[in-house]
């Protein structure tokens, strides 16, 4: 893989029909149910092994945890909430490391593999590509409001069951669609990642923000404030390249920049491939299948957002 397009793993071929994808990712607790948050913690960590086509083999857990303030227990719960999720993925977590730390920490090392004449990239999409999106936004909202106690039982639910559902139908439905661009959508937001993959692929993109799937209550939350850090830093990140209609409003652009956890994937398809691939979304049960924009010609790593 080249090193200078972002991508969302590591790639290393072994032959010409197999290669192994290697990726980290770890996190303080954004829910307050440690076993949710061990499985949050490793549908994120697995995420970038999906983003590429691959499938999970085995995880390497990573702990920071503050021994003397936060029972051992609750750590148990973390570790087996992420051990049920790697399982379900169909790999296993075989080792680890554990450091005693102020604040805690969890997150997995994941290793699989993928065939690198059909993985999936985010330097392969190309003007008329059309831009589909697995789950709904509005991650980093939904949480910012549930340390705040002001989130709303029924959204922490859908934020809870987005975080934990694997990319891995969307992953395979991908590969059945012969989709060979795809990155999926965490902490940089939408935008931010669409910026990424445009840049790599030589291309500009076109959003329409009314076909965007948001979680429930998202408008609402972030119409109120709460708007995580990282998300305003996000818009800010991509203000230079990216035209807005005056009707997508403030609060509007911030949801399409909102930092997300475990988000879903984004997928470039080809026309001609659209129906089969939301046919495949759907029958493999992903949150969302929505056409959201398409790529097109021009400066590298352009978006224009459009409020229809």
């Amino acid at each position: 893989m080249d090193a200078a397009s972002g991508d969302d793993a590591a790639v290393i071929r072994l032959s010409d029909d197999r290669a192994l994808v290697l990726t980290t990712d770890f996190f303080t607790p954004i829910v307050d149910d440690p076993f949710a948050f061990g499985q949050i913690a490793a549908t994120n960590a697995l995420s970038d092994v999906y983003a590429m086509g691959g499938r999970p083999l085995y995880c390497l857990s990573l702990v920071g945890w503050p021994r003397e303030k936060l029972s051992l227990d609750i750590l148990g719960e973390v570790i087996k909430g992420a051990s049920e999720t790697v399982r379900k993925a169909g790999a296993l977590i075989v080792g680890g490391h554990s450091i005693d730390d102020p604040e805690p920490k969890f997150g997995l090392v994941a290793v699989g593999e993928v065939d690198p004449r059909t993985m999936t990239t985010n330097a392969a999409a190309a003007p008329s590509d059309l831009l589909v999106l697995t789950k709904p936004l509005g991650t980093g909202i939904i949480t910012t409001a549930l340390k705040k106690e002001r989130a709303d039982e029924a959204a922490i639910a859908a934020a809870i069951r987005s975080m934990t559902a694997l990319n891995d139908g969307a992953a395979l439905a991908a590969r059945e669609a012969g989709v060979r661009a795809a990155t999926d959508v965490t902490g940089f937001g939408l935008l931010g990642h669409l910026k990424s993959m445009m840049v790599a692929s030589g291309a500009s993109a076109e959003i329409r923000a009314a076909a965007v799937p948001l979680l429930p209550d998202v408008r609402e939350l972030a119409s109120q404030g709460f708007i995580p850090g990282g998300t305003a830093r996000n818009l800010d990140s991509v203000a230079a390249t990216t035209t807005f209609d005056d009707a997508v409003d403030r609060v509007g652009r911030l949801i399409l920049a909102d930092a997300q956890t475990s988000g879903g994937l984004l997928l470039c398809v080809r026309p001609e491939a659209k129906d089969r691939l939301l046919e495949a979304l759907k029958k493999r049960g992903t949150l969302a299948a929505a056409v959201v924009g398409a790529v097109t010609e021009g400066e590298p790593g352009r978006i224009r957002v459009r409020a229809d």
